[in-house]
Protein backbone atom coordinates (compact mmCIF):
# COMPACT_ATOMS: atom_id res chain seq x y z
CA UNK A 1 0.00 0.00 0.00
CA UNK A 2 1.13 3.86 -1.01
CA UNK A 3 1.98 5.81 2.18
CA UNK A 4 -0.10 8.98 1.18
CA UNK A 5 1.96 10.75 3.79
CA UNK A 6 5.00 10.73 1.38
CA UNK A 7 6.36 12.95 -1.40
CA UNK A 8 4.64 12.27 -4.97
CA UNK A 9 6.99 10.57 -7.41
CA UNK A 10 7.19 12.29 -10.79
CA UNK A 11 5.07 9.57 -12.32
CA UNK A 12 2.02 10.58 -9.77
CA UNK A 13 2.11 13.83 -10.44
CA UNK A 14 2.22 13.54 -14.18
CA UNK A 15 -0.66 11.12 -13.39
CA UNK A 16 -2.04 13.87 -11.72
CA UNK A 17 -1.84 16.67 -14.10
CA UNK A 18 -2.85 14.21 -16.73
CA UNK A 19 -6.25 13.46 -14.90
CA UNK A 20 -6.90 16.68 -13.91
CA UNK A 21 -6.61 17.89 -17.63
CA UNK A 22 -8.92 15.16 -19.13
CA UNK A 23 -11.16 16.00 -16.18
CA UNK A 24 -11.75 19.49 -17.05
CA UNK A 25 -12.61 18.88 -20.71
CA UNK A 26 -14.97 16.14 -19.28
CA UNK A 27 -16.86 18.16 -16.82
CA UNK A 28 -16.35 21.47 -19.61
CA UNK A 29 -18.54 19.24 -22.29
CA UNK A 30 -20.73 17.40 -20.66
CA UNK A 31 -21.40 18.84 -16.68
CA UNK A 32 -20.00 18.31 -13.60
CA UNK A 33 -22.86 15.95 -12.84
CA UNK A 34 -22.69 13.82 -15.73
CA UNK A 35 -19.23 12.86 -15.60
CA UNK A 36 -17.69 9.43 -12.87
CA UNK A 37 -14.80 9.21 -12.33
CA UNK A 38 -14.34 6.39 -14.17
CA UNK A 39 -15.09 7.32 -17.15
CA UNK A 40 -12.07 10.28 -16.26
CA UNK A 41 -9.81 7.49 -15.82
CA UNK A 42 -10.73 5.59 -18.99
CA UNK A 43 -10.53 8.57 -20.50
CA UNK A 44 -6.66 9.54 -19.01
CA UNK A 45 -5.40 5.91 -20.04
CA UNK A 46 -5.49 4.47 -16.54
CA UNK A 47 -6.29 1.28 -16.50
CA UNK A 48 -7.18 1.07 -12.73
CA UNK A 49 -10.77 2.08 -12.46
CA UNK A 50 -10.29 3.46 -9.19
CA UNK A 51 -7.34 5.79 -10.10
CA UNK A 52 -9.37 9.06 -9.90
CA UNK A 53 -10.33 8.31 -6.20
CA UNK A 54 -6.75 7.29 -5.65
CA UNK A 55 -5.36 10.41 -6.26
CA UNK A 56 -7.89 12.82 -5.20
CA UNK A 57 -10.67 11.00 -3.28
CA UNK A 58 -13.86 12.95 -4.45
CA UNK A 59 -14.89 15.01 -7.11
CA UNK A 60 -15.00 17.90 -4.99
CA UNK A 61 -11.29 17.67 -4.38
CA UNK A 62 -10.56 16.64 -7.89
CA UNK A 63 -12.78 19.83 -8.71
CA UNK A 64 -10.98 22.49 -6.32
CA UNK A 65 -7.31 21.32 -7.84
CA UNK A 66 -8.48 21.78 -11.00
CA UNK A 67 -9.54 25.79 -9.94
CA UNK A 68 -6.68 26.03 -7.86
CA UNK A 69 -4.43 25.19 -10.70
CA UNK A 70 -6.11 27.56 -12.75
CA UNK A 71 -6.78 30.44 -10.10
CA UNK A 72 -2.63 30.75 -8.76
CA UNK A 73 -2.10 31.34 -12.10
CA UNK A 74 -5.09 33.97 -12.96
CA UNK A 75 -3.85 35.80 -9.30
CA UNK A 76 0.04 36.18 -10.37
CA UNK A 77 -1.45 38.34 -13.34
CA UNK A 78 -3.93 40.31 -11.36
CA UNK A 79 -1.31 40.95 -8.72
CA UNK A 80 0.67 42.85 -11.46
CA UNK A 81 -2.36 44.89 -12.57
CA UNK A 82 -2.76 45.61 -8.25
CA UNK A 83 0.77 46.73 -8.08
CA UNK A 84 0.22 48.85 -11.31
CA UNK A 85 -2.89 50.31 -9.75
CA UNK A 86 -1.28 51.69 -6.80
CA UNK A 87 -3.10 54.28 -4.74
CA UNK A 88 -5.48 54.85 -8.16
CA UNK A 89 -9.11 56.15 -7.28
CA UNK A 90 -9.73 55.40 -10.94
CA UNK A 91 -12.75 53.24 -10.72
CA UNK A 92 -11.45 51.92 -14.53
CA UNK A 93 -8.25 51.09 -12.80
CA UNK A 94 -9.24 48.68 -10.36
CA UNK A 95 -12.34 46.89 -13.04
CA UNK A 96 -9.65 46.45 -15.26
CA UNK A 97 -8.03 44.70 -12.32
CA UNK A 98 -10.71 42.29 -11.69
CA UNK A 99 -11.31 41.73 -15.76
CA UNK A 100 -8.48 41.56 -17.68
CA UNK A 101 -6.29 38.90 -15.94
CA UNK A 102 -8.94 36.22 -16.70
CA UNK A 103 -8.92 36.28 -20.40
CA UNK A 104 -5.19 37.29 -20.25
CA UNK A 105 -4.40 33.77 -18.28
CA UNK A 106 -7.01 31.89 -21.13
CA UNK A 107 -4.94 33.08 -23.86
CA UNK A 108 -2.11 31.39 -22.93
CA UNK A 109 -3.62 27.69 -23.14
CA UNK A 110 -4.05 28.34 -26.84
CA UNK A 111 -6.98 26.48 -28.97
CA UNK A 112 -8.55 24.34 -28.00
CA UNK A 113 -8.81 25.57 -24.23
CA UNK A 114 -11.34 24.26 -21.75
CA UNK A 115 -10.93 26.34 -18.54
CA UNK A 116 -13.65 28.80 -19.39
CA UNK A 117 -16.48 26.20 -20.32
CA UNK A 118 -15.27 24.42 -16.98
CA UNK A 119 -15.72 27.57 -14.83
CA UNK A 120 -18.87 28.09 -15.84
CA UNK A 121 -19.85 24.30 -14.91
CA UNK A 122 -18.43 24.99 -11.77
CA UNK A 123 -20.53 28.06 -11.12
CA UNK A 124 -23.44 26.67 -11.91
CA UNK A 125 -23.27 24.42 -9.13
CA UNK A 126 -24.19 25.67 -5.71
CA UNK A 127 -21.41 23.44 -3.66
CA UNK A 128 -19.01 23.56 -5.86
CA UNK A 129 -19.39 27.65 -6.33
CA UNK A 130 -19.66 28.48 -3.34
CA UNK A 131 -16.32 26.60 -2.09
CA UNK A 132 -14.60 28.42 -4.99
CA UNK A 133 -15.23 31.40 -3.84
CA UNK A 134 -14.40 31.39 -0.84
CA UNK A 135 -11.31 29.58 -2.14
CA UNK A 136 -10.49 32.93 -4.55
CA UNK A 137 -11.69 35.27 -1.54
CA UNK A 138 -8.78 34.29 0.40
CA UNK A 139 -6.28 35.61 -2.74
CA UNK A 140 -5.20 38.76 -1.59
CA UNK A 141 -5.12 40.34 -5.12
CA UNK A 142 -8.97 39.46 -5.54
CA UNK A 143 -9.74 40.54 -2.07
CA UNK A 144 -7.79 44.09 -2.45
CA UNK A 145 -9.13 44.49 -6.02
CA UNK A 146 -13.04 44.36 -4.18
CA UNK A 147 -12.13 46.43 -1.46
CA UNK A 148 -11.35 49.76 -3.80
CA UNK A 149 -14.00 48.85 -6.12
CA UNK A 150 -15.83 48.96 -3.00
CA UNK A 151 -14.53 52.11 -2.09
CA UNK A 152 -14.67 53.48 -5.77
CA UNK A 153 -18.71 52.81 -5.54
CA UNK A 154 -18.99 54.08 -1.98
CA UNK A 155 -22.32 56.27 -3.25
CA UNK A 156 -24.10 53.16 -4.41
CA UNK A 157 -25.99 51.86 -2.06
CA UNK A 158 -24.94 48.15 -0.99
CA UNK A 159 -28.11 46.79 -2.13
CA UNK A 160 -27.02 48.09 -5.44
CA UNK A 161 -23.48 47.14 -5.23
CA UNK A 162 -23.67 43.15 -4.49
CA UNK A 163 -27.00 42.79 -7.44
CA UNK A 164 -24.22 44.31 -9.89
CA UNK A 165 -21.27 42.29 -8.69
CA UNK A 166 -23.20 38.94 -9.08
CA UNK A 167 -24.04 39.95 -12.95
CA UNK A 168 -20.38 40.86 -13.43
CA UNK A 169 -19.33 37.89 -11.97
CA UNK A 170 -21.76 35.88 -14.47
CA UNK A 171 -20.37 38.52 -17.27
CA UNK A 172 -16.73 37.78 -17.24
CA UNK A 173 -17.21 33.82 -16.38
CA UNK A 174 -20.33 33.53 -19.69
CA UNK A 175 -18.54 36.10 -21.93
CA UNK A 176 -15.16 33.87 -21.64
CA UNK A 177 -16.83 31.02 -22.17
CA UNK A 178 -18.78 32.08 -25.31
CA UNK A 179 -15.56 33.16 -27.08
CA UNK A 180 -13.70 30.06 -26.04
CA UNK A 181 -16.03 27.97 -27.69
CA UNK A 182 -16.37 29.92 -30.90
CA UNK A 183 -12.58 29.91 -30.66
CA UNK A 184 -12.22 26.16 -30.43
CA UNK A 185 -14.97 25.61 -33.27
CA UNK A 186 -13.66 28.35 -35.64
CA UNK A 187 -16.65 30.46 -35.60
CA UNK A 188 -15.08 33.58 -33.91
CA UNK A 189 -15.99 37.01 -36.15
CA UNK A 190 -12.92 38.27 -38.38
CA UNK A 191 -10.78 39.89 -35.44
CA UNK A 192 -11.49 37.80 -32.22
CA UNK A 193 -9.12 37.75 -29.79
CA UNK A 194 -8.77 37.29 -25.90
CA UNK A 195 -7.81 41.12 -25.98
CA UNK A 196 -10.61 42.55 -28.05
CA UNK A 197 -12.33 40.65 -25.32
CA UNK A 198 -10.83 41.89 -22.56
CA UNK A 199 -11.36 45.44 -23.58
CA UNK A 200 -15.24 44.56 -23.98
CA UNK A 201 -15.53 43.33 -20.66
CA UNK A 202 -13.62 45.95 -19.01
CA UNK A 203 -16.06 48.94 -21.22
CA UNK A 204 -19.16 46.94 -20.22
CA UNK A 205 -18.45 46.59 -16.28
CA UNK A 206 -17.64 49.95 -16.00
CA UNK A 207 -20.99 50.94 -17.85
CA UNK A 208 -22.88 48.51 -15.26
CA UNK A 209 -21.32 49.94 -12.20
CA UNK A 210 -21.66 53.59 -12.94
CA UNK A 211 -25.24 52.82 -14.46
CA UNK A 212 -27.76 55.50 -12.55
CA UNK A 213 -29.46 53.40 -10.01
CA UNK A 214 -33.80 53.64 -10.30
CA UNK A 215 -35.28 55.30 -7.49
CA UNK A 216 -38.26 53.23 -6.79
CA UNK A 217 -40.94 55.43 -4.38
CA UNK A 218 -41.92 53.97 -1.33
CA UNK A 219 -44.72 51.21 -1.22
CA UNK A 220 -47.92 53.23 -0.63
CA UNK A 221 -49.94 52.43 2.64
CA UNK A 222 -53.66 52.92 3.03
CA UNK A 223 -54.96 56.34 2.49
CA UNK A 224 -55.75 58.05 5.82
CA UNK A 225 -59.20 58.89 6.47
CA UNK A 226 -59.89 63.00 5.97
CA UNK A 227 -62.40 64.22 8.83
CA UNK A 228 -65.18 64.66 6.59
CA UNK A 229 -65.10 60.75 5.50
CA UNK A 230 -65.22 60.05 9.53
CA UNK A 231 -68.40 62.29 9.76
CA UNK A 232 -69.98 60.94 7.16
CA UNK A 233 -69.11 56.80 7.64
Amino acid sequence: MVNRTQPRSGRGNDTRELIMTVAERLYAEHGLSNVSNRQIGEAAGQGNNTAVSYHFGSRTTLVRAIMTRHGMLVDAIRQRYVEAAGDSTDLRDWVRCLVRPVPEYLATLGVPSWQARFAVQVMTDPLMRALVTDESLARDSLRHTLHRLGQCLHTVPPETRRERGEMARHLITHTCAERERSLAEGSAEPGASWDRTANALEDALVGLLTAPTTHRPAAAGPRPVTLQEKETA
